[in-house]
């Protein structure tokens, strides 16, 4: 991402709670901090996305659901 000055920032995909366009790109964290970028709502969604499939793609296949043995 880029900060309105150019400064190049990187967060913490985790840690975003929501995005929003007020009309300035404005990324709400978990934590309470906000952090105000010149890319798109649309453009970091699709980062985030992007970031999911890298971080899961991997462990695909080998999930398994543990059960409770029944009684």
């Amino acid at each position: 991402m880029t900060k309105l000055d150019g400064r190049p920032v990187v967060l913490n995909a985790e840690l975003i709670e929501c995005i929003e366009c007020i009309p300035e790109t404005v990324v709400c964290l978990t934590n309470g901090r906000r952090v105000i970028v010149r890319e798109t709502v649309e453009e970091l969604v699709n980062a985030a996305i992007e970031y999911r499939r890298r971080t899961l793609l991997p462990f695909a296949g080998r999930i398994r659901v543990l059960r409770r043995p029944e009684d």
